[in-house]
């Protein structure tokens, strides 16, 4: 199946898939909900600034797709929205939230990976990421690529095939950075805090 999703579809499917597992309490989300998820200023890169009926488009055409299904609760004002993602290419939560930090983040080695799905599920090992990487590259239809590794990096990258593939790679950095997993930490307790404002402002 190839989907060929622009920059828009793949932040809207990141952002539904990461709030279904790491905050389902407000989860489906509404428009104003999902526009600020899409436009968080931790765990996103690149960091954009979507309109709300930008966003709108986006999910209608999603929609469309049967990719985004809409849902409305008893006594609720504004329709809320889920994605589709799992039941239309079939992949169970580990897949889903390795394809989902890929399309919030782009391209990325296994270490950081696991590191950055801590709030989606619980990878035990590097290995057990590149087993499921493997898993999601050898499908007929394959959903994830593994990179070579160019100079100065230690450790081969890997991107989805879901759409919006022709960005060229950055160079690797060529500055001492704070540790990985440290950063990582910050970032997710920095993604915590912003989900909580979010859910409040939204509700």
């Amino acid at each position: 199946m190839d989907l060929d999703l622009d920059e828009l579809s793949l932040r809207l499917l990141g952002c539904l898939i990461e709030k279904q597992m790491t905050t389902p309490e407000y989860y489906p989300l509404t428009i104003n909900a999902l526009t600020a998820a899409a436009n968080q200023k931790t765990n996103r890169d690149p960091v954009t600034s979507f309109s709300e009926a930008e966003v709108l488009d986006g999910i209608n055409a999603l929609r469309e797709r049967g990719l985004v299904r809409a849902v409305r609760s008893p006594g609720g004002r504004s329709a809320k929205y889920k994605h589709a993602l799992d039941d239309m290419l079939e992949i169970d939560t580990e897949q889903a939230s390795l394809l989902a930090v890929l399309m919030l983040r782009g391209e990325q080695t296994a270490g950081e990976l696991r590191l950055r799905t801590e709030r989606y599920c619980d990878f035990p090992s590097v290995e057990q990421v590149e087993a499921v990487l493997a898993g999601l590259q050898t499908r007929d239809e394959p959903l994830t690529i593994r990179l070579e590794r160019r100079p100065g990096e230690k450790e081969a990258r890997h991107r989805h095939l879901l759409g919006n593939s022709d960005a060229p790679r950055p160079a690797p950095a060529t500055e001492s950075a704070p540790p990985e997993d440290a950063l990582t930490k910050l970032e997710a307790r920095l993604a915590a805090l912003e989900e909580r404002v979010t859910a409040l402002e939204s509700n």
